[in-house]
């Protein structure tokens, strides 16, 4: 397979941010634009996203989790806690977006893919065979899993969800390092190679996101038209309109 041609892409890293603006500093890359953005990050607290469909009463978990936020992005309730969390915000003409939304997922889980071989784990795309992590009932997004969604042990250890505006897309996901209480038996790098450091697998990560999405990765921080966007959006997700809103 010939390697895609490299593109410059920003690499913003905010470990360990408070989950208001983790979602805030997302949507804003996602509304203002920009050169493409690579961002990892983690949560401080532990924090349940529900996604932007969801009910509170469609996930009996939200009342465990030190804080609550709706993502932008649909999908099922993710706990944030154990994992490395990567979006990426571009324009729709990028190569990884070309063709239809599920080729675009399966580029982006490929990239995954190769970063959890490079550790030793045999991770694949879900395709038909059924997950013993699926479970019906809790509204979590590693109880249930889709063909493009990656997993390893039998079990789901990666999801991911898209929100296009305009000509602008934004794609994150979440990589299991550890589990959570909500989540149970799901599959994670500790288990299938012993590693639980987020700063471990962050250079792995982006290794393989240069070599197989064409990344040529700057590291940044976010522009102050961004930040001050950022700021301005924080507040929303934790007003009851919008965490309630269904």
């Amino acid at each position: 397979m010939t390697a895609p041609a490299q593109r410059p892409w920003r690499l913003i890293q905010t470990l360990g941010a408070p989950p208001n603006f983790n979602m805030a500093l997302d949507e804003a890359l996602l509304e203002i634009g920009g050169a493409p953005t690579l961002r990892l990050y983690t949560w401080s607290p532990d924090t349940l996203s529900l996604g932007y469909f969801q009910r509170f009463a469609d996930v009996p978990g939200t009342s465990e989790a030190s804080h609550v936020v709706r993502r932008i992005t649909g999908g099922g309730a993710i706990h944030h806690a154990g994992e490395l969390t990567f979006s990426l915000t571009t324009h729709k003409s990028d190569p990884i977006y070309h063709g239809t939304v599920g080729d675009s997922y399966v580029r982006v889980h490929r990239a995954v893919l190769a970063a959890l071989e490079a550790i030793g784990v045999q991770g694949a795309l879900r395709a038909d065979t059924p997950l013993a992590s699926d479970r019906s009932g809790t509204g979590m997004c590693f109880h249930h899993s889709t063909p493009l969604d990656i997993a390893w042990s039998g079990r789901k250890g990666v999801g991911s969800a898209q929100r296009r505006r305009g000509d602008r897309v934004l794609h994150h996901g979440s990589i299991k390092l550890e589990t959570t209480p909500l989540e149970g038996a799901i599959a994670t790098t500790a288990e299938g190679a012993g590693l639980r450091d987020p700063m471990a697998f962050i250079p792995v990560l982006k290794a393989a996101f240069t070599r197989q999405l064409g990344m040529q990765l700057t590291p940044d921080v976010p522009a102050p038209e961004v930040r001050e966007l950022a700021a301005a959006l924080e507040p929303r997700y934790s007003s009851e309109a919008f965490l309630h809103r269904r």
